[in-house]
């Protein structure tokens, strides 16, 4: 049986990617080579003589490159694209152990040195995204070339740390992620083991800040050893330029963001290490390793149905929301800890909300959506997709921004590269497979009977159906994006104007009866349904708006089903209303009061220097009567700008908060003065 395919079409994801394809991935592989990171595996392989050059992790930017580069090929054929992906995959064949080991920073410093200082030098994080690469590019090709470097990996992981103790789990989650895509690739059971060994494992070292101090007094060593081999390597070879690594990126930091970091790491909560998965209910910590461990939890359930993990994962996730996470569905609101704070600690100007914290998300909501068939985390998604990851490329494909605050006065500029350069190529593969998170066949139903009943709403004369992973002909609209979806039993065409006007056409062939599950957004009060210019719901409220809002509520989303024989001549046309709506903080959150922030569907505004001259952004009032909404087709390409006055009649232009940031060093901020 084939696998459902989607292609996405003209509009504003398909110019996105074709960005993505055509210039941000030969960016990102010049970096690599500029900053020594492909040239370290050079090193390893005995073909070049030199220093290896930047962090201990370094390698998982490439194999995060690789993986991009694999889904960008899925869909485009491009032979300078290929030419770099078989010679690097070459050259790691060359790089690699005949053991499977692969690790850059102990092959050429520390040969016959494995598995150290697993919390800080990640180890294991960097042959999780190697494994990841590997599963990509399978699945993008069919060979098995790079799939074999990857099982060797797998197979020496497997080998190394099966029936180990509690000690032996990653500091930076990634590995678990990486060993359940390779056995949903293979079958192959030990990699599932793998996997649940390392997830059950963590939170039950004893005396964790011992062992941390530990690792961090040998950290320390070791780098200085690797400093003390490049200094005697520079006078012995005079002519040798290193390469120096791009300043850090900016962030305005909190008084004691170092001491914060310290405790949150001697705890074991920086890691996700202070408490046994089932009990970790409260987002704490690194915001990436958070979200990627909570995908692999996720996943893991997903593939062996043990539903013990899920009333933790729903718990948190409801945490997160409510309490630690930005109105732009950004998370991580401590710099130097690059994560979580206390609750309603959600300060503008501190928030770090690193790009790859969003795209962690991403991976999370779209796991459980499949686990739950809850509407919520797909409308998550979309919040997230459009505000705290889209922000984090810029429209020409070749700068970044690596954290992402609400309220910028300065120093946060969009650059070409980082000195740890994670974001970049995550975001690009993440870009590169959007296809896959915009409509689905079939979901697993795990959720508790009881819960059912909320999670889908029928329109007169259409009957609601709870999910099913068993169930025949029926298809999950997830995200309202431009795009041709074919599975064995249907094949589907979705047009939307997304984001700038709430219009979706969509058609449909199937030869049987099929029911249709479409996500009616939180963010949309009144949607208009119609089948052939039939009404069947219009200016109806489908779920319940009541109560004070705070920040963004994606609980409020539900899946509607529409169950009917689908002519090729059917049109389903879905109207979303995109009203520009006022978003108040939750009183707890400390210095919003008298201030809002403006948004219109799933898009988060804000207030740019460049488009408000001789305006003081962060003092201005604004007057809410005279919001409103126009399409400006010479800003960055066209856009729906929203326009105002402040209450001393000056004029205002808010811009999409993921634009910002695109035409030179500015001025920001989401939050205005009401």
């Amino acid at each position: 049986m084939a696998s459902p395919k989607t292609t996405l079409l003209p509009g504003f994801w398909h110019d996105r990617q074709t960005v993505n394809a055509e210039k941000a991935i030969f960016h990102q592989w010049e970096e690599l080579e500029a900053s020594g990171c492909i040239e370290n595996f050079r090193l390893v392989a005995g073909e070049k003589d030199g220093f290896r050059e930047g962090w201990f992790f370094a390698d998982s930017d490439a194999y995060k490159w690789l993986d991009a580069a694999a889904r960008i090929a899925r869909s485009t054929a491009d032979t300078r694209l290929a030419s770099l992906m078989d010679a690097f995959i070459a050259l790691l064949g060359r790089a690699q152990s005949p053991d499977g080991y692969l690790f850059t920073y102990n092959q050429l410093h520390f040969p016959g040195v494995r598995w150290v200082n697993l919390q800080i030098e990640h180890e294991l994080y960097c042959h999780g995204h190697l494994i990841e690469a590997g599963v990509s590019h399978y699945a993008a090709t069919g060979r098995t070339d790079m799939l074999a470097i990857a099982r060797r990996a797998a197979d020496r992981i497997v080998a190394d740390f099966t029936g180990k103790g509690p000690s032996f789990t990653p500091g930076h989650e990634e590995i678990e992620i990486a060993l359940l895509r390779l056995y949903q690739a293979t079958g192959h059971t030990p990699y599932l083991e793998m996997a649940r060994q390392f997830i059950e494992r963590r939170g039950r070292t004893q005396f964790f800040p011992l062992s941390l101090l530990r690792q961090n007094s040998s950290v320390r060593a070791r780098s200085k050893f690797a400093g003390e081999k490049k200094r005697d390597y520079q006078d012995a070879h005079p002519e040798f330029e290193p390469f120096q690594l791009p300043p850090g990126n900016a962030a305005r930091k909190p008084r004691n963001a170092n001491l914060r970091r310290m405790l949150s790491g001697l705890s074991g909560k920086y890691f996700q290490q202070h408490a046994p998965v089932r009990r970790q209910t409260i987002p704490v910590g690194h915001s990436v390793r958070f979200g990627y461990l909570e995908t692999a939890i996720a996943m893991l359930v997903r593939l062996d149905g043990d539903a013990t993990f899920i009333p933790a994962l729903e718990r948190v996730w409801e945490h997160m929301v409510t309490r630690r996470m930005y109105l732009t569905g950004g998370i991580g609101s401590l710099p130097e800890l690059e994560g979580f704070g206390n609750d309603y600690e959600l300060d503008p100007e501190y928030a770090y909300a690193e790009t790859c914290a969003g795209i962690a998300c991403l991976f999370w909501n779209w796991e459980m959506v499949q686990l739950t068939g809850a509407a919520k985390y797909s409308d998550l998604f979309e919040w997230q997709l459009y505000n705290a990851v889209a922000v984090g490329m810029g429209m020409d494909g070749t700068t970044y921004l690596y954290n992402n605050p609400l309220t910028c006065r300065g120093g946060i500029t969009r650059k070409p590269w980082y000195a740890v350069p994670c974001c970049p190529s995550n975001i690009t593969r993440t870009w590169a497979d959007l296809g896959k998170y915009i409509v689905s066949s079939g979901v697993q139903k795990l959720q508790r009977l009881d819960e059912q009943k909320d999670q889908s709403r029928a329109l007169p004369g259409c009957l609601a159906k709870t999910w099913d992973s068993e169930s025949k002909n029926q298809l999950w609209i997830h995200q309202y994006i431009s795009s041709e979806f074919e599975t064995y039993f249907a094949k589907l065409e979705l047009h939307s104007d997304f984001p700038w006007n709430g219009n979706v056409q969509i058609k449909i062939e199937s030869s049987a009866e099929l029911t249709l599950h479409i996500r009616l957004p939180s963010w949309s009060q009144n949607p208009e349904i119609k089948i052939n210019q039939n009404n069947l719901a219009q200016n109806a409220t489908l779920r319940n708006n009541g109560g004070m809002e705070y920040n963004f509520s994606p609980q409020r989303s539900t899946f509607l089903s529409i169950i009917r024989t689908w002519s090729p001549t059917d049109l389903l046309e879905l109207n979303f209303d995109m009203h520009i709506n006022l978003r108040r903080a939750h009183p707890k959150v400390k210095g919003h009061s008298g201030k809002v922030a403006i948004t219109r569907g799933p898009l988060v505004y804000c207030l740019e220097s460049v488009d408000n001259p001789n305006i003081d952004i962060f003092n201005s009032i604004v007057d809410p009567a005279s919001l409103h909404s126009t399409f400006d087709a010479s800003i960055l390409g066209g856009i729906m700008k929203i326009e105002a006055k402040t209450t001393s009649g000056e004029s205002l232009t808010f811009i999409p908060y993921t634009l910002w940031g695109n035409r030179g060093g500015s001025v920001m901020t989401v939050w205005v003065n009401e």
